[in-house]
């Protein structure tokens, strides 16, 4: 559970000024990378980027759900063993955001927009714009960017680098990052970041041979912009010109070029085939894979096609998913039972959406006429057994869920979606036996998560089990990721005023108040408000000893 460091919570907590003033914050964030690595250095762009994601969690912006993101990482880590650079570590992630764009930013830390992903037809067309991001991470593209920048503005240099991920309320916003000038109440300037057209081209390239390289289909860059371009152009039914298209602009050439490049690296590997990994290789060549449980899928796929869209497939349900966990419940169950009497639109995966929807309106009974069915033809299906196992606890049949939730963990113990599924459903039922059953399946899984669900769920579960102390740093340490830091400080230090810690508990919260306060004193001397915090309602209640009026001790010597 360490801390980030001070410079990256000032920048990136600097943020948050729109967090409480604007609702409607639009993240379109751009990418980093040259010789600016002589001013950060890896592991500070991902403090960076680690950080920026926990301001969009504050912003309510990430979607957090084990399914999607075992799903997209998936795809991402299997790009990311066929790229230029396989030992960058990346996280990919959903955003909360219907607008069609895809970005990233300092650390390998890559966001796409649910309103891309439920626009992509297949797998492949949703693999092209994470390889073409993936390309700009690659080739350094954001430290060029960021040295172009700092000519204009020099003392904005570590700022800049810091806050490249936030969003802009603006529609031309694109790839371009806010820069945050720190002092005073964390005023803004925005400072555009953008990607040349060399850049772009290069991006291109280096994503198409990432594409091919991991068994997705090489054209499907070019489809997928081509689609774009003539579907939602300016004028075509009122749609106004996507995020993407904003900040990737979109010609004859590029696509042309996209598609030449993608059909002669078509000949190539017909006479050259890529050989597929076993675990061990995999594991040698990338990155420690923290949501890859299990590397095989990463091998690529013999042949670089797509199913049809009207197929069954991971992809097609994660679509689903991702529409319905992002969009309006109530929209939905119209938008699903007006659309089904289309032959086209009555397939398995537009039946799992509309369950999953009822799921979410409190319908069990009906999620459950749907889900049957599509289990009959698809037994081994992890997503629909997961589905059908929520709709039964939901509906009262809370034996045959344990059974079906049972069955499940004993055949993907290593699945996280399965486990907290699980463990959320035991914790539920109400008994302090079984909430300790699922304190004991979650607490494994926090060694290499900073999900803040995942460490509600170890809280809730270690409250039931009558752990208290267990769940409230576990509630802490979820407000610290969700970029609320000041409620985590005040979260432990109420927890070191219990009585009847041990040496141990109290051991444990000590470090982490002491990695905390100098982060807290030092957003509070810049007078950086948070979404946890304001400075301009109490700025002067912090005393020389680091006391506030409220009682919040800042200062290490604190007991």
């Amino acid at each position: 559970m360490a801390f980030r460091s001070l410079l990256l919570i000032i920048l990136i907590a600097s943020l948050s000024f729109a967090a409480g003033a604007q609702d409607d914050v639009r993240l379109r964030l751009p990418e980093l990378g040259s010789s600016a690595d002589a001013l950060i250095s890896p592991q500070e762009a991902a403090r960076y980027g680690a950080a920026m994601l926990h301001q969009m969690r504050a912003l309510h912006k990430v979607l957090d759900d084990p399914q999607v993101n075992q799903y997209l990482n998936d795809v991402g880590y299997r790009l990311v063993a066929a790229s230029a650079d396989p030992k960058q570590k990346f996280t990919f992630f959903v955003v909360r955001d219907s607008e069609i764009n895809a970005f990233a930013a300092p650390g390998g830390y890559i966001g796409v927009n649910a309103g891309l992903i439920t626009l992509t037809r297949n797998e492949s067309e949703l693999a092209a714009v994470m390889a073409h991001e993936i390309g700009h991470i690659s080739q350094h593209h954001l430290e060029r960017a960021f040295e172009a920048s700092k000519k204009d503005a020099p003392l904005m240099a570590l700022v800049l680098l810091g806050a490249i991920a936030a969003g802009s309320t603006t529609r031309n916003g694109g790839d371009a990052g806010m820069a945050v000038l720190a002092g005073g109440q964390g005023l803004l300037a925005q400072k555009k970041l953008n990607f040349t057209r060399a850049d772009e081209a290069e991006a291109d390239r280096v994503g198409i041979q990432t594409l091919a390289q991991a068994g997705y289909d090489p054209e499907a860059m070019a489809d997928f912009f081509q689609r774009m371009e003539d579907t939602l152009r300016p004028g075509s039914g009122g749609i106004s010109v996507p995020a993407l298209l904003q900040t990737h602009p979109v010609t004859a050439e590029r696509i042309s070029d996209a598609r030449a490049r993608a059909r002669v690296l078509e000949k190539e590997m017909a006479k050259h085939p890529v050989l597929p990994m076993d675990q061990q290789q995999l594991e040698d060549i990338t990155a420690p894979l923290a949501f890859v449980k299990d590397p095989t899928q990463l091998v690529p796929h013999q042949g670089n096609g797509d199913p049809p869209d009207h197929s069954f497939s991971q992809f097609t349900l994660m679509r689903e998913r991702v529409r319905v966990l992002t969009g309006d419940d109530n929209q939905l169950l119209g938008y699903y039972a007006k659309n089904f009497p289309r032959k086209d639109f009555d397939t398995a995966y537009n039946h799992y959406g509309y369950a999953l929807d009822l799921i979410e309106t409190g319908q069990p009974g009906k999620a459950l006429g749907q889900l049957k069915p599509l289990l009959e033809h698809h037994p081994q299906s992890m997503a629909l057994r997961l589905a059908m196992a929520q709709a039964l606890f939901q509906n009262g049949q809370r034996k045959a869920a344990f059974a079906r939730y049972a069955k499940m963990h004993d055949d993907a113990p290593d699945n996280h979606a399965v486990t907290q599924a699980y463990a959320g459903a035991l914790t539920q039922a109400g008994s302090r036996a079984q909430a300790g059953k699922a304190e004991a399946m979650l607490r494994p899984l926090l060694d290499d998560s900073e999900d803040p669900d995942l460490y509600q769920n170890y809280a809730r579960a270690s409250e039931e089990a009558g752990k208290p102390v267990r769940a409230g740093e576990a509630f802490a340490y979820a407000s610290y990721l969700s970029g609320r830091p000041f409620d985590a400080m005040q979260q432990f230090r109420r927890l070191l005023n219990r009585h009847g810690l041990d040496y141990y508990q109290r051991a444990r919260i000590q470090s982490h108040i002491a990695e905390l306060t100098p982060l807290l004193m030092e957003l509070r001397k810049r007078h950086v408000d948070t979404p946890d915090h304001h400075e301009s309602s109490d700025s002067s209640d912090l005393g020389q000893d680091g006391v506030t009026q409220s009682g919040l001790c800042l200062a290490k010597s604190c007991s």
